[in-house]
C-alpha cells in the first residue's frame, strides 16, 4: 500500500482578466480566461504515524500552519474523513510568491487530490472542487486546470479549447502587490477598460494565436501599473525582444510574453534577466490536459 504520493502542483496565468461587478458581501464579480502553464511546485504527501498535520516548504518566510491555505486543505478532509490520521506535507516552491499565479491555490489543490488518492476516498471532482472553494476562489480551477472561462467569483468554470501551442516567458519582479488594495482602487476609477473576453473565447476555438494575442486584456494593469513601474518595463522589454503580446498575470506582479518561437523566448529571458527589473525568469509552456503537457 502506498504511504507517499508526489504531485506537480501548476502554476496560472490570466489570458485575459475583467471584472464586472461586486457582490454585496465585497466579492468582486470576474470573467476571467484562466491557463494552465508547465511551471510547478512539487507536493508531497505522505501518511504519518501520529495523528497531525506537519507542513515544511523551502522557503522560511512561508507559514507552515493553519494560515497555509495547504495545510487547511488537509484539515479539511481530515474532519470530514476519520480514516484520514496523521498527514505530512512537504512543499518545493518554484512557483513566484504573491505573483499572481495561483502558488498557494495549487499548492492547496494538489493537497486535496493528494489525500483523496492516497487514502482512497473515493470523492468526486465536484466535491473535491467545492471544498476547494472554501480556502480560495482558485483552488477549484487549480484542480481542473487546462483552459477555462471563470465567471462568479471565479469558481464557475467553463471548458475552453487548449491554448495555441507557443512558449511563455514569466518574469516576477522583487515587488509584493496587495491583492486586497489593488481591487479597493479599482472600485475608484469611473470606467475601467473592459477586455473581449468573448473574443478570446471566438481566438481559442479558431487556435489562433496571434488574434488571441491582440485580445489580451487585463482590467487591473491600470491600477497595478502605476503603483509598478517596472511592470510595464518589463512587458516593453518583451515586446521588444519578440513577445506577440505581454501583460501582468492577476493582481500582479508576475508579468507573462507569449511567444510563437522558442528561440526567441530565450533571447527575451536573458534580456529581462540583464535588466535587473525581475528576479524570477523562467520560459515555459500552456499545459494542455488533454495531451497531459
Amino acid at each position: 500500500m502506498a504511504n507517499v504520493i508526489h504531485l506537480k502542483a501548476l502554476a496560472k496565468i490570466n489570458l485575459g482578466l475583467d471584472v464586472i461587478g461586486v457582490r454585496e458581501d465585497g466579492y468582486h464579480l470576474v470573467r476571467m480566461i484562466m491557463q494552465t502553464i508547465d511551471l510547478y511546485d512539487w507536493v508531497t504527501v505522505r501518511k504519518a504515524a501520529h495523528k497531525d498535520i506537519t507542513l515544511a516548504t523551502n522557503l522560511n518566510f512561508l507559514p507552515a500552519d493553519h494560515h497555509n491555505i495547504a495545510y487547511q486543505a488537509a484539515e479539511l478532509l481530515k474532519k470530514d474523513y476519520p480514516q484520514v490520521t496523521g498527514v505530512d506535507l512537504l512543499i518545493h516552491k518554484c512557483i513566484p510568491v504573491a505573483a499572481g499565479m495561483a502558488g498557494g491555490s495549487t499548492d492547496a489543490a494538489a493537497v486535496l487530490y493528494g489525500i483523496n488518492k492516497l487514502w482512497k476516498l473515493g470523492i468526486p471532482m465536484q466535491r473535491l472542487m467545492e471544498y476547494g472553494l472554501q480556502i480560495g476562489a482558485d483552488v477549484p480551477f487549480c484542480l481542473i486546470r487546462g483552459t477555462a472561462l471563470a465567471e462568479g467569483i471565479g469558481e464557475e468554470l467553463t471548458s475552453l479549447p487548449p491554448m495555441p501551442k507557443c512558449y511563455i516567458l514569466i518574469a516576477k519582479p522583487p515587488v509584493s502587490v496587495s491583492t486586497k488594495s489593488v481591487y479597493q482602487a479599482l472600485d475608484a476609477l469611473a470606467q475601467p477598460p473592459h477586455p473581449p473576453i468573448d473574443a478570446q473565447i471566438e481566438d481559442l476555438k479558431a487556435q489562433d494565436l496571434a488574434s488571441l494575442a491582440a485580445h489580451m486584456g487585463n482590467v487591473l494593469e491600470d491600477v497595478t501599473i502605476p503603483m509598478h513601474s517596472q511592470i510595464a518595463q518589463i512587458k516593453q522589454l518583451m515586446t521588444d525582444h519578440g513577445a506577440v503580446a505581454a501583460m501582468m498575470s492577476g493582481s500582479g506582479p508576475t508579468v507573462f510574453g507569449i511567444f510563437s518561437d522558442k528561440e526567441q523566448a530565450y533571447i527575451a529571458r536573458e534580456q529581462v534577466r540583464g535588466s535587473g527589473l525581475a528576479r524570477q525568469v523562467y520560459v515555459t509552456r500552456p499545459f494542455n490536459k488533454e495531451t497531459n503537457k
